[in-house]
């Protein structure tokens, strides 16, 4: 009698103290990321970066390659050659972001567009997240693709959220879920991330998958270089961007 008490007992307690489980503070999740990368210092002796990338587009039988270049603190330049649509440039200096190709000309990126080309020129828009985002809060933890990841939210200055998935077991970030707003309107992107192999003495993904509506991009890194020497020349703002630059705001 006793032992069927028990086991009943028993039958209560477990599942409440699985739901009641503390969750970990939002600032440890991206802390322990940076930790199991390589490190915060690794992260941090990275001054200058050279990746070249495969790029798929699915159901497009379309293919290119990408090759983009960063360095401390604030710069990039990423060129792309594009079957049918040719060169493509794309650049940041500073709080300038830019894009610059045959079939659109050269333009200036605004709003959230630029903030994300921005953010994306940092080599330390990991370890120094919290100057992107005011807010992290663990949301719960949840299934993808049979991991149980932390689903941490981050809010940035203007309120906007990002979510994102880190396995609970290896402390990886797994998915990226946000909106994106483009000269076409706001659409829902997300990102996932696969393959995490140590270069440059950090490990990242070296297959990315990305999914917007009615289009689904495959990135995987060929080769990554990093503190190696880079011509400052090579992100010196294209001379259609700095007749933009130059153009009054609101002129013809």
């Amino acid at each position: 009698m006793r032992l069927a008490r028990a086991c009943a007992l028993f039958t209560i307690v477990a599942p409440l103290s699985a739901v009641q489980e503390a969750l970990p503070a939002g600032e440890s999740i991206v802390d322990r990321y940076i930790a199991v990368t390589g490190g915060r210092e690794a992260h941090e002796g990275i001054k200058t970066e050279v990746r070249t990338v495969q790029v798929e587009v699915k159901g497009r039988e379309l293919k290119f390659v990408a090759t983009t270049y960063r360095a401390r603190p604030d710069k990039m330049y990423t060129i792309t050659e594009i079957p049918g649509l040719g060169k493509v440039e794309e650049g940041v200096n500073g709080e300038v972001a830019w894009s610059l190709s045959a079939v659109r000309g050269a333009a200036l990126k605004e709003g959230v567009e630029r903030d994300l080309s921005v953010y994306g020129s940092r080599l330390d828009s990991e370890t120094n997240w919290r100057r992107w985002f005011s807010k992290a809060e663990v949301a719960g933890v949840e299934d993808f693709e049979g991991r149980a990841c932390y689903k941490l939210l981050l809010t940035d200055p203007e309120g906007e959220q990002h979510t994102r998935f880190y396995d609970k077991e290896t402390g990886l970030l797994a998915r990226v879920l946000m909106e994106v707003k483009l000269p076409q309107g706001k659409f829902p992107m997300e990102m996932r991330f696969y393959d995490y192999r140590e270069t440059g003495g950090v490990r990242r993904a070296h297959r990315t998958l990305r999914v917007m509506p009615g289009q689904e991009m495959e990135s995987r890194i060929e080769k990554v270089e990093v503190n190696v020497e880079i011509d400052p020349a090579r992100f010196a703002l294209p001379a259609a961007v700095n007749a933009l630059m130059e153009k009054p705001k609101g002129g013809s």
